[in-house]
C-alpha cells in the first residue's frame, strides 16, 4: 500500500509497509496512478498526451527498482505480529495519578466535569499514592523504567501529597530495580517559585496549559468567578520554560471552533518564547457550540498547511521551536507493539482515581463499567483489560485498510468510546485531522532532510 500526495509542488509518496518516503517528480507520481494496474503500453496510452513515450518507460524503470529494493508496495508483515500482541504478558508501565478531583477554573471544554470525574470533588490520599506506587512495582515485572503522571483537576491543589508520593517512589526505587520518571500537569493558578523549584529538581517533563491568544485562553479557560487566566499564568509559565532550558516540558492547548484560526496561537505561543508547543482539538459532544464539526475540516487542512509554512519559514530563519502533532520518526519510529496499538491504555498505562479505584485511562476515570480493580487489588476485572489488548489496528476494519495506520495506531480508545459507544470504531474528525497532521510532518522532515 501507497500514499501519494502533493505539497507546495513537492510530490510525496509514503510506502505504508516500510515506511519508505519518496519525493518523486511529476512524471514518476502521475504513473503511480496506473502502475499497479495496467503495463507499459497501458501506462504511456493514458499519459502520452503529457509525457514523451521514453520519459514514461524511464519513470516505469525508476518505480520497478524501488519496488525490486523493498522500498515501494511492500507486502503487510505487521499482521503476523498481532497473535503475539493480543498473548504477551500484560505489564503495567505507566500509571496515570488523579491527584485531585478538584479544579480552580473552569474550563468549559472539560472531559472531567471541572474535575469532578462523574463523581465528588475528592483529593488522593498519600496512602493511596503510596499503595499505587507498590502496586506499580509489582506490576512492572522486569521493566526498569516507570512512569508517573500527576493529574487532575489541578495537581497542585494537592501538592503535597505529591511531594510524599514522590519521595516514597525514590526511596523504594532503587532496592527494586526500577527508575521512576515523573511528569506533572498545571494550569499554573497556584505554581510558584518554591512549587517550580520542587518540580525542577525532580519532574522529567512539565505540562503548561494555555489555549493561546488571551481572548481564546480567556474564553475556555475561566476562573471560577469568571476572570480570565491568561495574565496571571503567562508569566509563571515563561519562566518555568527558561528555568528547564527549554527542554522537558510543553505547553499545551486546545482550539474549538471558536478558533479555527488557531495556527495564530501556535505563533503567539512561540513568540512569547515557547519553545514545545502543543494545540490539539477539542473532542466533544456536537451539541456543544465549540464542538468541532465535519463541515469545520476544509478550513482546519488549510489551517494546518498555513501552520506548517509558518514553522518552515520560522526553522529557515533560526528562529527554531517544536510543535507536538508535527513530530515524526521516519528512521526508527515507534516499536512495531506500538505501532499497533498505540498508548496502551488498559493494558500497560492505567488511571487510578483519589480512591485508589484504577481505570484504563483518565478519560475513563469516573466510569463504573470501566473500573478495573483497586490500588490493594491490582486488576481484578480482566475482561475490561482483553476488551483493550484487541484494540490493535488489524481488529478496527476502519484501520486496517488506513494508510496513517501505523502513526495513529489506531486512534483514542476513549474517543472511540465517546463518540460511537465502543473501542473499535475511530471518531472520524479525528482520523481526518490525525492524516492531515502526518502528511504536514513528513512534508516538514522532507524539507529539512
Amino acid at each position: 500500500m501507497i500514499h501519494k500526495y502533493s505539497f507546495n509542488g513537492m510530490f510525496i509518496v509514503l510506502d505504508v509497509n516500510s515506511g519508505a518516503v519518496h519525493i518523486v517528480d511529476e512524471l514518476v507520481y502521475d504513473i503511480l496512478d496506473y502502475y499497479r494496474e495496467l503495463d507499459t503500453d497501458g501506462i504511456i496510452k493514458k499519459l502520452s498526451d503529457k509525457y514523451s513515450e521514453d520519459e514514461i518507460k524511464n519513470g516505469i524503470k525508476e518505480l520497478d527498482e524501488l519496488v525490486e529494493q523493498r522500498m515501494l508496495f511492500v507486502p503487510d508483515t505487521y499482521s503476523a505480529v498481532v497473535p503475539f500482541v493480543q498473548k504477551r504478558e500484560p505489564v503495567v508501565k505507566a500509571l496515570c495519578l488523579h491527584i485531585a478531583h478538584d479544579c480552580n477554573l473552569k474550563c468549559k471544554y472539560c472531559f472531567a466535569e471541572e474535575g469532578e470525574y462523574h463523581g465528588k470533588r475528592e483529593l488522593m490520599s498519600a496512602e493511596v499514592g503510596k499503595k499505587a506506587i507498590d502496586m506499580l512495582i509489582k506490576a512492572s515485572g522486569k521493566r526498569k523504567n516507570l512512569e508517573i503522571d500527576f493529574f487532575g483537576g489541578e495537581p497542585l491543589m494537592n501538592f503535597g501529597v505529591v511531594k510524599e508520593i514522590v519521595e516514597y517512589a525514590r526511596s523504594i526505587e532503587e532496592e527494586n530495580g526500577k527508575n521512576f520518571r515523573f511528569t506533572i500537569t498545571t494550569n499554573g493558578i497556584l505554581l510558584d517559585d518554591e512549587k517550580l523549584d520542587y518540580i525542577n529538581k525532580n519532574m522529567h517533563n512539565l505540562v503548561l496549559s494555555l489555549d493561546g491568544r488571551k481572548e481564546v485562553n480567556d474564553r475556555m479557560r475561566p476562573r471560577a468567578g469568571g476572570q480570565g487566566s491568561y495574565d496571571n499564568i503567562v508569566p509563571k509559565f515563561q519562566k518555568a520554560a527558561e528555568s528547564r532550558n527549554q527542554t522537558d516540558y510543553y505547553v499545551r492547548g486546545t482550539f474549538t471552533r471558536h478558533n479555527l484560526d488557531f495556527s495564530e496561537d501556535v505563533m503567539h505561543l512561540a513568540d512569547l518564547g515557547f519553545k514545545q508547543i502543543s494545540v490539539e482539538p477539542v473532542v466533544a459532544d456536537l451539541s456543544e457550540d465549540y464542538a468541532i464539526r465535519e463541515s469545520d475540516l476544509p478550513a482546519i487542512f488549510k489551517e494546518y498547511e498555513s501552520l506548517t509554512n509558518k514553522i518552515k519559514q520560522r526553522r529557515e530563519n533560526g528562529q527554531w521551536f517544536n510543535f507536538f502533532h508535527f513530530m515524526i520518526d521516519l528512521t526508527g519510529g515507534p516499536c512495531v507493539i506500538k505501532r499497533l496499538v498505540g498508548c496502551g491504555s488498559g493494558t500497560e498505562y492505567l488511571a487510578v482515581a483519589p480512591n485508589g479505584d484504577l481505570y484504563p485511562c483518565h478519560q475513563f476515570v469516573g466510569r463504573p463499567e470501566f473500573k478495573m480493580g483497586t490500588v490493594d487489588t491490582g486488576v481484578v476485572n480482566t475482561d475490561i483489560r482483553c476488551k483493550f489488548e484487541n484494540c490493535n489496528v488489524y481488529n478496527k476494519p476502519a484501520c486496517k485498510e488506513c494508510w496513517a495506520r501505523f502513526y495513529c495506531s489506531g486512534g483514542c480508545v476513549a474517543n472511540s468510546y465517546n463518540t460511537h459507544g465502543d473501542l473499535i470504531s475511530p471518531y472520524e474528525i479525528g482520523c481526518e485531522m490525525q492524516k492531515k497532521r502526518i502528511e504536514c510532518a513528513i512534508y516538514l522532515k522532507a524539507c529539512e532532510e
